[in-house]
């Protein structure tokens, strides 16, 4: 019971590192939203963050299946494959023989969405948090009361 109680308070916690990252991947687009030249070469393209959920060890029979849980981890960053827009832009240094510019795969109201999902996940997480210490102050509080 004790261990899962401060559990709780990690797994809140890998989950506000986990949207944190998220939130930094998703300024990066939004950053790059117009870059057409990228250190990979060509356009930059949306990146995305892959998580993963942490687990304990699955064979301990002694532990519950809330002291197996473990968070969140980042997995890593993957690239959208999508199709990159072309724009016609003939002035442009990245302009093919058409005049045709490719462009980032970014679009900015989805990353908007994104972030605020992001967003407030991490202000659950962080909620959770809260919670539960305002739970142990009150719990300390009755425990000094009963002396």
């Amino acid at each position: 019971m004790f261990n899962s109680t401060f559990s709780a308070i990690d797994i809140s916690a890998t989950g506000m590192t986990a949207e944190r990252y998220r939130m930094e991947v998703i300024a990066n687009n939004i950053a790059n939203a117009n870059s057409t030249r990228s250190p990979e070469g060509g356009p930059y393209r949306r990146q995305q963050v892959v998580f993963s959920a942490q687990m304990g060890d699955p064979q301990d029979a002694s532990q519950s299946t809330v002291d197996r849980m473990a968070g969140v981890s980042v997995l890593g960053v993957t690239q959208d494959q999508g199709e990159l827009p072309m724009v016609y832009n003939p002035g442009h240094p990245d302009a093919n023989a058409d005049g045709m510019v490719a462009m980032p795969n970014v679009k900015i109201p989805y990353e908007m969405v994104d972030m605020i999902t992001a967003s407030r996940a991490y202000e659950a997480n962080l909620r959770s948090i809260r919670s539960f210490r305002e739970m142990a102050q009150q719990t300390l509080t009755l425990l000094r009361g009963n002396r």
